[in-house]
């Protein structure tokens, strides 16, 4: 007898992410920990919002999504990938990724069904899996000599096996920053051609990559664009996270299929929103590069803090996250660390091996957010610089202490 959903359920409680926001409002830290900017998206933007809310844009848009969004969305695919969308059932606009997400794996996957994907990973992943009563096969990220997360093509091709039928791709990678390169990308694709396994991207981060790194879509890579289901947001590229608008574009079977569990999840997002939003891909395109820009200079001007305080710094290529090592602090448990931190220092992170199956893989890791105003970041650095001078850890906190 298949498994009761309580049941399969019953490991995922409060999220790491609430917890260290709720730790960090109880001791009045600064909270480097969930992935939200303390700045607004463009005036634009949020002027446009205002104007068809204030029009009476505040009913039911059609179930797929305003007709304005999808179109802008299979325009900007077009442009910048050369992958070619139909607006009218290739493009599918969610309330956020995490609504794409969720209901393209239980759409695509069932009971029994295995879903390959990277560890560490965005939390919600686990549990949709968990929710469609299919089995985790995570492969993990870690990192090399140069500090830049990667997965072992051999470890890949051992995680597949007869029963897989989903690989989740998260590039640019939330928490590690690393943006997976076209061989990276194209040893994934062997796989699914070879398997016929149907891939599910996450690509929140596409705008925000760094150093002159390159995002690719997998769906762009030969015989990918008919079996992807790609899944990408406005909350990171604009600064909007709470708007929780995305959308899914894939081959028109498959984008149905997401469509109809969809439907009775969230059924359609804001549609004033949607909106103002389609004006944006169209319009502030500069706007997007000098943010990504500016956040570039804000990784650097963290992992140098952390890097001063005593982390050990694994730089990122994109994202808002850099991950750190405890180590060099005398901590070999980051989930130690992290609850320490916000009453030792005022700063909270986010442990990494809560992102984690294996989670001696990442035991030694925590993440911290940069999309902060500059101002935060520097007083952030000020305090973990304080807590830790002159000592490997907090007294009394020292892994080895009896």
């Amino acid at each position: 007898m298949e498994e009761p959903l309580v049941e399969r359920m019953r490991g995922y409680g409060e999220t790491i992410f609430a917890e260290m926001s709720r730790l960090a409002a109880e001791t009045g830290s600064i909270n480097l920990g969930q992935g939200f900017p303390d700045t607004d998206g463009p005036r634009s933007l949020l002027d446009s919002a205002a104007e068809h809310i204030r029009a009476g844009v505040n009913q039911y848009p059609p179930g797929p999504g305003r007709p304005e969004l999808r179109a802008a969305v299979a325009e900007d695919r077009a442009a910048r990938y050369g992958l070619s969308y139909d607006p009218d059932g290739e493009v599918y606009v969610t309330v956020g990724a995490t609504a794409g997400i969720a209901a393209s794996v239980l759409a695509l996957a069932g009971a029994g069904d295995e879903v390959v994907l990277f560890e560490p990973m965005y939390d919600s992943y686990a549990a949709v899996v968990s929710l469609a009563g299919a089995v985790r096969r995570p492969v993990p990220l870690r990192p090399g000599p140069d500090g830049r997360f990667t997965f072992d093509p051999a470890e890949l091709r051992a995680a597949v096996g007869p029963r897989t039928r989903l690989i989740i791709v998260n590039t640019p990678h939330n928490p590690t920053g690393t943006v997976l390169t076209r061989d990276e990308l194209e040893a994934v694709a062997a796989l699914c051609r070879e398997h016929d396994l149907i891939a599910i991207t996450d690509e929140v981060y596409e705008h925000l990559v760094y150093d002159g790194a390159e995002h690719v879509p997998l769906a762009a890579l030969p015989g990918m664009r008919d079996r992807t289901v790609s899944v990408s947001s406005v909350g990171k590229t604009f600064s909007v996270t709470a708007w929780k608008t995305g959308w899914v574009t894939g081959p028109r079977p498959l984008v149905r299929a997401v469509q109809t569990v969809n439907q009775f999840l969230t059924f359609s997002a804001n549609g004033a929103l949607q909106l103002a939003i389609a004006e944006a891909i169209r319009g502030e395109q500069d706007w997007i590069r000098a943010q990504r820009d500016a956040l570039q200079a804000k990784r650097d001007r963290l992992s140098a803090g952390l890097s001063a305080a005593g982390f050990g710094v694994l730089r990122p290529q994109g994202t808002y996250f850099v991950m750190a090592d405890v180590r060099p602090l005398g901590y070999t448990d980051g989930v130690r660390l992290a609850r320490d931190l916000p009453a030792e220092a005022g700063v909270a992170c986010v442990p990494a091996q809560v992102l984690y199956d294996d989670v001696d893989e990442g035991r030694h890791l925590v993440r911290f957010a940069y999309c902060k105003r500059d101002e935060v970041l520097d007083e952030a650095v000020r305090r973990l610089t304080g807590a830790f001078a002159g000592r490997s850890a907090p007294e009394g906190r020292r892994e080895d202490a009896p």
